[in-house]
Protein backbone atom coordinates (compact mmCIF):
# COMPACT_ATOMS: atom_id res chain seq x y z
CA UNK A 1 0.00 0.00 0.00
CA UNK A 2 1.49 3.12 -0.70
CA UNK A 3 2.10 5.76 2.11
CA UNK A 4 0.34 8.47 0.71
CA UNK A 5 -3.32 8.52 -0.13
CA UNK A 6 -4.51 9.29 -3.68
CA UNK A 7 -5.25 13.32 -4.19
CA UNK A 8 -8.33 11.96 -5.77
CA UNK A 9 -9.65 9.83 -2.93
CA UNK A 10 -13.44 10.45 -1.52
CA UNK A 11 -13.19 12.93 1.30
CA UNK A 12 -14.93 10.61 3.62
CA UNK A 13 -16.17 7.22 3.33
CA UNK A 14 -19.76 5.87 3.84
CA UNK A 15 -21.78 4.57 6.66
CA UNK A 16 -21.99 0.98 5.52
CA UNK A 17 -25.36 -0.15 6.78
CA UNK A 18 -25.27 -4.34 8.12
CA UNK A 19 -27.27 -6.06 5.44
CA UNK A 20 -29.20 -8.92 7.56
CA UNK A 21 -27.33 -12.58 6.29
CA UNK A 22 -24.62 -10.95 5.66
CA UNK A 23 -21.41 -11.53 8.15
CA UNK A 24 -17.81 -10.31 7.96
CA UNK A 25 -14.65 -11.04 9.63
CA UNK A 26 -10.63 -10.55 8.90
CA UNK A 27 -7.26 -10.90 10.12
CA UNK A 28 -3.55 -10.53 9.62
CA UNK A 29 -2.23 -13.70 8.38
CA UNK A 30 0.97 -12.26 6.80
CA UNK A 31 0.66 -13.52 3.36
CA UNK A 32 2.80 -11.12 2.31
CA UNK A 33 2.08 -7.90 4.28
CA UNK A 34 3.00 -7.18 7.81
CA UNK A 35 0.45 -5.76 10.01
CA UNK A 36 -2.03 -5.08 8.16
CA UNK A 37 -5.45 -7.26 7.44
CA UNK A 38 -4.83 -9.40 4.67
CA UNK A 39 -8.08 -12.20 4.88
CA UNK A 40 -11.64 -11.55 4.28
CA UNK A 41 -14.15 -14.04 5.58
CA UNK A 42 -17.59 -13.47 4.65
CA UNK A 43 -20.17 -15.94 5.39
CA UNK A 44 -23.84 -15.75 3.75
CA UNK A 45 -27.50 -17.10 5.48
CA UNK A 46 -28.64 -19.94 3.84
CA UNK A 47 -30.08 -19.88 0.13
CA UNK A 48 -28.02 -17.12 -0.63
CA UNK A 49 -28.43 -16.43 -4.43
CA UNK A 50 -25.13 -15.67 -6.25
CA UNK A 51 -23.99 -13.91 -9.48
CA UNK A 52 -20.50 -13.39 -10.74
CA UNK A 53 -18.69 -11.82 -13.97
CA UNK A 54 -14.55 -12.78 -13.89
CA UNK A 55 -11.51 -11.88 -15.88
CA UNK A 56 -11.54 -12.92 -19.69
CA UNK A 57 -7.96 -13.09 -19.40
CA UNK A 58 -7.16 -16.61 -21.13
CA UNK A 59 -4.57 -16.89 -18.55
CA UNK A 60 -7.19 -16.38 -15.09
CA UNK A 61 -6.12 -17.48 -11.17
CA UNK A 62 -7.21 -20.60 -9.51
CA UNK A 63 -9.76 -18.70 -7.63
CA UNK A 64 -11.41 -17.53 -11.03
CA UNK A 65 -11.54 -21.13 -12.23
CA UNK A 66 -13.52 -22.22 -8.96
CA UNK A 67 -15.92 -19.65 -8.67
CA UNK A 68 -16.79 -20.04 -12.63
CA UNK A 69 -17.37 -23.69 -11.38
CA UNK A 70 -19.16 -23.32 -8.32
CA UNK A 71 -21.15 -20.25 -9.88
CA UNK A 72 -23.74 -22.93 -11.86
CA UNK A 73 -25.24 -23.80 -8.83
CA UNK A 74 -26.76 -20.63 -7.70
CA UNK A 75 -26.33 -20.01 -4.25
CA UNK A 76 -23.53 -18.97 -2.14
CA UNK A 77 -22.83 -19.86 2.05
CA UNK A 78 -19.28 -18.30 2.65
CA UNK A 79 -16.65 -16.06 0.28
CA UNK A 80 -12.37 -15.90 1.14
CA UNK A 81 -10.65 -13.18 -0.22
CA UNK A 82 -6.76 -13.13 0.58
CA UNK A 83 -4.52 -10.00 -1.04
CA UNK A 84 -0.73 -10.08 -1.28
CA UNK A 85 -0.77 -13.25 -3.77
CA UNK A 86 -2.97 -13.86 -6.62
CA UNK A 87 -2.51 -17.64 -6.83
CA UNK A 88 -2.12 -17.34 -10.53
CA UNK A 89 0.07 -19.44 -12.79
CA UNK A 90 0.82 -21.32 -10.08
CA UNK A 91 -0.27 -24.73 -12.03
CA UNK A 92 -1.24 -27.79 -9.66
CA UNK A 93 0.18 -26.23 -6.78
CA UNK A 94 -2.47 -23.31 -7.45
CA UNK A 95 -5.13 -25.84 -7.94
CA UNK A 96 -4.70 -27.63 -4.91
CA UNK A 97 -4.26 -24.70 -2.52
CA UNK A 98 -8.31 -23.75 -3.68
CA UNK A 99 -8.84 -27.57 -3.10
CA UNK A 100 -7.50 -27.66 0.33
CA UNK A 101 -8.83 -23.83 0.90
CA UNK A 102 -12.15 -24.68 -0.24
CA UNK A 103 -12.52 -27.70 2.19
CA UNK A 104 -11.74 -25.68 4.90
CA UNK A 105 -14.42 -22.94 4.59
CA UNK A 106 -16.81 -25.37 4.09
CA UNK A 107 -15.89 -26.74 6.72
CA UNK A 108 -16.12 -23.44 8.61
CA UNK A 109 -19.65 -22.68 7.37
CA UNK A 110 -21.07 -25.83 7.74
CA UNK A 111 -21.79 -26.03 3.85
CA UNK A 112 -20.95 -27.22 0.64
CA UNK A 113 -17.53 -27.02 -1.20
CA UNK A 114 -19.72 -25.84 -4.23
CA UNK A 115 -21.02 -23.03 -2.25
CA UNK A 116 -17.69 -21.52 -1.60
CA UNK A 117 -16.17 -18.67 -3.62
CA UNK A 118 -12.75 -17.38 -3.33
CA UNK A 119 -10.51 -14.64 -4.44
CA UNK A 120 -6.57 -13.59 -4.58
CA UNK A 121 -5.18 -10.76 -5.42
CA UNK A 122 -1.50 -9.97 -5.41
CA UNK A 123 1.75 -10.82 -6.53
CA UNK A 124 1.33 -13.64 -9.65
CA UNK A 125 3.17 -16.70 -9.92
CA UNK A 126 4.26 -17.31 -6.61
CA UNK A 127 2.73 -19.89 -5.01
CA UNK A 128 -0.07 -19.39 -1.99
CA UNK A 129 0.69 -21.78 0.89
CA UNK A 130 -3.19 -22.14 1.87
CA UNK A 131 -1.11 -23.38 5.32
CA UNK A 132 -0.90 -19.55 6.06
CA UNK A 133 -4.55 -19.26 6.91
CA UNK A 134 -6.75 -21.97 6.55
CA UNK A 135 -6.52 -22.53 9.76
CA UNK A 136 -7.64 -19.22 10.78
CA UNK A 137 -11.02 -19.82 8.58
CA UNK A 138 -12.95 -21.87 11.16
CA UNK A 139 -12.93 -18.75 14.01
CA UNK A 140 -13.64 -16.22 11.75
CA UNK A 141 -16.61 -17.60 10.16
CA UNK A 142 -17.66 -18.11 13.78
CA UNK A 143 -16.80 -14.23 15.07
CA UNK A 144 -17.98 -12.84 12.03
CA UNK A 145 -20.30 -9.59 12.69
CA UNK A 146 -22.53 -8.15 10.11
CA UNK A 147 -21.05 -4.37 10.76
CA UNK A 148 -17.71 -4.80 10.17
CA UNK A 149 -18.27 -3.46 5.87
CA UNK A 150 -15.39 -1.11 6.67
CA UNK A 151 -12.83 -3.73 7.86
CA UNK A 152 -13.99 -5.83 4.63
CA UNK A 153 -12.89 -3.12 2.44
CA UNK A 154 -9.30 -2.75 3.90
CA UNK A 155 -8.71 -6.66 3.96
CA UNK A 156 -8.37 -6.52 0.49
CA UNK A 157 -6.17 -3.69 -0.59
CA UNK A 158 -3.12 -4.35 -1.73
CA UNK A 159 -1.25 -0.91 -3.52
CA UNK A 160 -4.65 0.83 -3.27
CA UNK A 161 -4.17 4.10 -1.36
CA UNK A 162 -7.48 3.90 0.27
CA UNK A 163 -10.51 1.51 0.66
CA UNK A 164 -13.56 1.58 -1.49
CA UNK A 165 -17.11 1.60 -0.53
CA UNK A 166 -20.84 2.23 -1.73
CA UNK A 167 -23.76 1.82 -0.27
CA UNK A 168 -27.94 2.81 -1.24
CA UNK A 169 -30.83 1.74 -0.11
CA UNK A 170 -33.67 1.16 -2.70
CA UNK A 171 -37.39 0.61 -2.70
CA UNK A 172 -38.64 -2.60 -3.93
CA UNK A 173 -42.37 -2.88 -4.31
CA UNK A 174 -42.99 -0.94 -1.25
CA UNK A 175 -39.83 -2.85 0.80
CA UNK A 176 -36.41 -0.72 1.24
CA UNK A 177 -33.66 -2.76 0.78
CA UNK A 178 -30.33 -2.46 0.81
CA UNK A 179 -27.00 -2.87 -1.35
CA UNK A 180 -23.16 -2.53 -0.11
CA UNK A 181 -20.49 -2.92 -2.35
CA UNK A 182 -16.50 -2.87 -1.65
CA UNK A 183 -13.84 -2.84 -4.09
CA UNK A 184 -10.02 -3.01 -4.82
CA UNK A 185 -7.98 -1.92 -7.47
CA UNK A 186 -5.41 0.41 -8.73
CA UNK A 187 -3.00 -1.25 -11.28
CA UNK A 188 -3.47 -3.77 -13.90
CA UNK A 189 -6.73 -1.92 -14.76
CA UNK A 190 -8.02 -2.61 -18.11
CA UNK A 191 -11.37 -4.84 -17.11
CA UNK A 192 -13.13 -7.26 -19.12
CA UNK A 193 -16.01 -8.30 -17.50
CA UNK A 194 -14.79 -7.03 -13.76
CA UNK A 195 -12.42 -5.29 -12.68
CA UNK A 196 -9.66 -6.99 -9.64
CA UNK A 197 -11.83 -7.73 -6.90
CA UNK A 198 -15.55 -6.27 -6.28
CA UNK A 199 -18.25 -7.68 -3.84
CA UNK A 200 -21.86 -6.44 -3.88
CA UNK A 201 -24.33 -7.98 -1.39
CA UNK A 202 -28.09 -6.94 -1.09
CA UNK A 203 -30.69 -8.04 1.42
CA UNK A 204 -33.15 -8.14 -1.34
CA UNK A 205 -34.40 -11.16 -2.93
CA UNK A 206 -33.91 -11.33 -5.88
CA UNK A 207 -33.20 -15.31 -7.51
CA UNK A 208 -29.46 -16.24 -8.97
CA UNK A 209 -30.50 -15.98 -12.86
CA UNK A 210 -31.94 -12.36 -12.75
CA UNK A 211 -29.13 -11.78 -10.54
CA UNK A 212 -26.65 -12.50 -13.56
CA UNK A 213 -28.57 -10.69 -15.38
CA UNK A 214 -28.85 -7.31 -14.00
CA UNK A 215 -24.94 -7.82 -12.74
CA UNK A 216 -23.70 -8.55 -16.43
CA UNK A 217 -25.77 -5.16 -17.89
CA UNK A 218 -24.44 -3.22 -15.06
CA UNK A 219 -20.46 -4.03 -15.53
CA UNK A 220 -20.69 -2.42 -19.29
CA UNK A 221 -21.02 1.07 -18.51
CA UNK A 222 -19.32 0.60 -15.54
CA UNK A 223 -16.00 -1.74 -14.57
CA UNK A 224 -15.90 -2.06 -17.99
CA UNK A 225 -15.69 1.35 -19.10
CA UNK A 226 -12.85 1.95 -16.84
CA UNK A 227 -8.62 1.61 -17.66
CA UNK A 228 -5.68 2.81 -15.49
CA UNK A 229 -2.45 1.07 -17.65
CA UNK A 230 -4.41 -1.30 -20.59
CA UNK A 231 -3.40 -3.88 -18.42
CA UNK A 232 -6.01 -6.56 -17.85
CA UNK A 233 -5.84 -9.02 -14.74
CA UNK A 234 -6.20 -12.68 -14.15
CA UNK A 235 -7.97 -12.33 -11.26
CA UNK A 236 -10.96 -9.78 -12.26
CA UNK A 237 -13.55 -10.92 -9.95
CA UNK A 238 -17.09 -9.28 -9.28
CA UNK A 239 -19.67 -10.98 -7.43
CA UNK A 240 -23.30 -10.27 -5.77
CA UNK A 241 -24.88 -12.21 -3.42
CA UNK A 242 -28.41 -11.41 -2.50
CA UNK A 243 -29.62 -12.85 0.92
CA UNK A 244 -33.25 -12.24 0.09
CA UNK A 245 -33.83 -11.11 4.55
CA UNK A 246 -35.95 -8.18 3.03
CA UNK A 247 -38.25 -10.43 2.40
CA UNK A 248 -39.45 -10.72 5.82
CA UNK A 249 -40.16 -7.15 5.14
CA UNK A 250 -42.53 -7.40 2.49
CA UNK A 251 -40.20 -7.20 -0.46
CA UNK A 252 -41.38 -10.07 -3.20
CA UNK A 253 -39.40 -12.55 -4.85
CA UNK A 254 -38.04 -11.50 -8.23
CA UNK A 255 -37.62 -14.20 -10.52
CA UNK A 256 -37.94 -12.51 -13.89
CA UNK A 257 -35.10 -9.82 -14.86
CA UNK A 258 -37.76 -7.71 -17.03
CA UNK A 259 -39.94 -7.58 -13.93
CA UNK A 260 -41.01 -3.84 -13.89
CA UNK A 261 -40.49 -3.82 -10.24
CA UNK A 262 -37.01 -4.36 -10.48
CA UNK A 263 -36.57 -0.53 -12.38
CA UNK A 264 -35.00 1.79 -9.23
CA UNK A 265 -33.11 -1.42 -7.59
CA UNK A 266 -31.57 -2.01 -10.87
CA UNK A 267 -30.72 1.66 -11.50
CA UNK A 268 -29.27 1.66 -7.65
CA UNK A 269 -27.03 -0.95 -8.59
CA UNK A 270 -25.83 0.85 -11.73
CA UNK A 271 -25.16 3.80 -9.91
CA UNK A 272 -23.09 2.13 -7.15
CA UNK A 273 -20.96 0.14 -9.21
CA UNK A 274 -20.32 3.28 -11.03
CA UNK A 275 -19.39 4.86 -7.93
CA UNK A 276 -16.86 1.85 -7.09
CA UNK A 277 -15.24 1.76 -10.51
CA UNK A 278 -14.78 5.77 -10.51
CA UNK A 279 -13.02 4.90 -7.15
CA UNK A 280 -10.56 2.39 -8.46
CA UNK A 281 -9.72 4.93 -11.87
CA UNK A 282 -9.06 7.79 -9.09
CA UNK A 283 -6.69 5.55 -7.27
CA UNK A 284 -5.23 4.31 -10.29
CA UNK A 285 -1.34 4.03 -9.26
CA UNK A 286 -0.35 7.21 -9.09
CA UNK A 287 -2.77 9.08 -10.43
CA UNK A 288 -3.30 12.75 -10.21
CA UNK A 289 -6.61 13.19 -12.24
CA UNK A 290 -9.58 11.19 -13.50
CA UNK A 291 -10.13 11.85 -16.98
CA UNK A 292 -13.61 11.21 -18.71
CA UNK A 293 -13.35 10.45 -22.41
CA UNK A 294 -16.96 10.64 -24.71
CA UNK A 295 -16.37 9.50 -28.03
CA UNK A 296 -19.71 10.47 -30.19
CA UNK A 297 -20.71 10.59 -34.10
CA UNK A 298 -19.26 7.04 -34.24
CA UNK A 299 -20.90 4.41 -36.64
CA UNK A 300 -21.82 2.62 -33.57
CA UNK A 301 -21.57 2.36 -29.91
CA UNK A 302 -19.17 -0.62 -29.81
CA UNK A 303 -16.93 1.56 -32.38
CA UNK A 304 -17.15 4.69 -30.15
CA UNK A 305 -15.98 2.12 -27.43
CA UNK A 306 -13.14 1.14 -28.77
CA UNK A 307 -11.64 4.67 -30.17
CA UNK A 308 -12.72 6.21 -26.55
CA UNK A 309 -10.21 3.29 -25.29
CA UNK A 310 -7.76 4.07 -27.58
CA UNK A 311 -7.40 7.13 -26.27
CA UNK A 312 -8.01 6.41 -22.73
CA UNK A 313 -4.98 3.61 -22.72
CA UNK A 314 -2.72 5.80 -24.38
CA UNK A 315 0.37 6.41 -22.87
CA UNK A 316 1.05 9.63 -24.78
CA UNK A 317 -2.31 11.20 -24.21
CA UNK A 318 -1.98 10.26 -20.48
CA UNK A 319 1.11 12.27 -19.55
CA UNK A 320 -0.20 14.72 -21.34
CA UNK A 321 -2.67 15.06 -19.19
CA UNK A 322 -0.45 14.88 -16.22
CA UNK A 323 1.93 17.72 -17.71
CA UNK A 324 -1.32 19.58 -17.74
CA UNK A 325 -0.95 20.15 -21.63
CA UNK A 326 -4.38 20.16 -23.87
CA UNK A 327 -1.90 17.97 -26.61
CA UNK A 328 -5.34 17.36 -29.29
CA UNK A 329 -2.39 16.10 -31.55
CA UNK A 330 -2.33 12.73 -29.48
CA UNK A 331 -5.89 12.47 -29.83
CA UNK A 332 -5.88 12.37 -33.47
CA UNK A 333 -3.41 10.08 -32.86
CA UNK A 334 -5.10 7.63 -30.91
CA UNK A 335 -8.56 7.80 -32.96
CA UNK A 336 -6.29 6.70 -35.87
CA UNK A 337 -4.37 3.60 -34.54
CA UNK A 338 -7.91 2.35 -33.22
CA UNK A 339 -8.65 0.76 -36.18
CA UNK A 340 -11.79 2.47 -36.43
CA UNK A 341 -13.65 3.83 -39.16
CA UNK A 342 -12.51 7.74 -38.74
CA UNK A 343 -12.49 10.87 -41.31
CA UNK A 344 -9.66 13.39 -40.27
CA UNK A 345 -11.42 16.13 -42.17
CA UNK A 346 -14.39 16.08 -39.99
CA UNK A 347 -12.69 15.38 -36.55
CA UNK A 348 -13.92 18.02 -33.56
CA UNK A 349 -12.10 17.60 -30.23
CA UNK A 350 -12.83 19.66 -26.80
CA UNK A 351 -11.32 19.58 -23.49
CA UNK A 352 -14.45 20.27 -21.14
CA UNK A 353 -16.53 23.53 -22.16
CA UNK A 354 -13.31 24.39 -25.08
CA UNK A 355 -13.14 23.28 -28.11
CA UNK A 356 -9.62 23.08 -29.46
CA UNK A 357 -10.39 21.34 -32.78
CA UNK A 358 -12.73 21.09 -36.24
CA UNK A 359 -13.13 19.73 -38.99
CA UNK A 360 -9.75 18.60 -39.01
CA UNK A 361 -7.92 21.08 -37.48
CA UNK A 362 -7.19 23.74 -34.94
CA UNK A 363 -10.22 25.64 -34.00
CA UNK A 364 -10.17 29.50 -34.99
CA UNK A 365 -10.99 30.52 -31.38
CA UNK A 366 -8.93 28.21 -29.67
CA UNK A 367 -7.61 30.05 -26.20
CA UNK A 368 -3.93 28.14 -25.17
CA UNK A 369 -4.49 30.11 -21.69
CA UNK A 370 -7.91 29.20 -21.45
CA UNK A 371 -7.35 25.63 -22.04
CA UNK A 372 -4.06 25.67 -19.96
CA UNK A 373 -5.91 26.46 -17.34
CA UNK A 374 -8.30 24.45 -17.72
CA UNK A 375 -6.13 21.34 -17.80
CA UNK A 376 -5.29 22.53 -13.87
CA UNK A 377 -8.02 20.92 -12.83
CA UNK A 378 -8.60 17.23 -11.39
CA UNK A 379 -11.20 16.11 -13.33
CA UNK A 380 -10.50 16.69 -17.35
CA UNK A 381 -13.11 15.99 -19.84
CA UNK A 382 -11.84 15.35 -22.96
CA UNK A 383 -15.13 14.62 -26.06
CA UNK A 384 -14.36 13.62 -29.47
CA UNK A 385 -16.78 13.79 -32.09
CA UNK A 386 -15.78 12.08 -35.48
CA UNK A 387 -19.37 13.17 -37.48
CA UNK A 388 -20.05 9.72 -39.08
CA UNK A 389 -22.62 8.51 -37.23
CA UNK A 390 -24.96 7.92 -33.98
CA UNK A 391 -22.62 6.21 -31.73
CA UNK A 392 -21.55 6.90 -28.53
CA UNK A 393 -19.42 5.85 -25.34
CA UNK A 394 -17.92 7.16 -22.45
CA UNK A 395 -14.94 5.75 -20.64
CA UNK A 396 -12.68 6.81 -17.46
CA UNK A 397 -9.43 6.96 -17.18
CA UNK A 398 -6.38 8.56 -14.69
CA UNK A 399 -3.41 9.97 -15.76
CA UNK A 400 0.27 8.40 -15.93
CA UNK A 401 2.26 9.58 -13.55
CA UNK A 402 6.31 8.76 -12.48
CA UNK A 403 4.68 7.39 -9.70
CA UNK A 404 3.28 4.69 -11.64
CA UNK A 405 6.70 3.65 -12.74
CA UNK A 406 7.63 3.61 -9.17
CA UNK A 407 4.83 1.60 -7.64
CA UNK A 408 5.34 -1.24 -10.61
CA UNK A 409 9.17 -1.26 -10.90
CA UNK A 410 9.46 -2.59 -7.53
CA UNK A 411 5.99 -4.26 -6.85
CA UNK A 412 7.82 -7.51 -6.44
CA UNK A 413 10.41 -6.28 -3.58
Amino acid sequence: MSAAVSPLAPKSMPDMPAIEGVAIATAEAGIKYKNRTDLLVMTFAADTQVAGVFTRSKCPSAPVDLCRQNLSQGTARVLVVNSGNANAFTGRKGRETTATTARAAANAASCGEDQVFLASTGVIGEPLDPARFTHLLADLAQSAQADRWLDAGRAIMTTDTYPKYATATVDLAGAAVTINGIAKGAGMIAPDMATMLSFVATDAPIAAPVLQALLSAGVEDTFNAITVDSDTSTSDTLMLFATGAAAKRGAPRITDAADPRLDAFKRALGDLLKNLALQVVRDGEGARKQVQITVQGAESDAAAKRIALSIANSPLVKTAVAGEDANWGRIVMAVGKSGEAADRDKLAISFGPIRVARDGERDPHYSEQATSDYMKNEEIEITVDLGLGAGTATVWTCDLTKEYVAINGDYRS
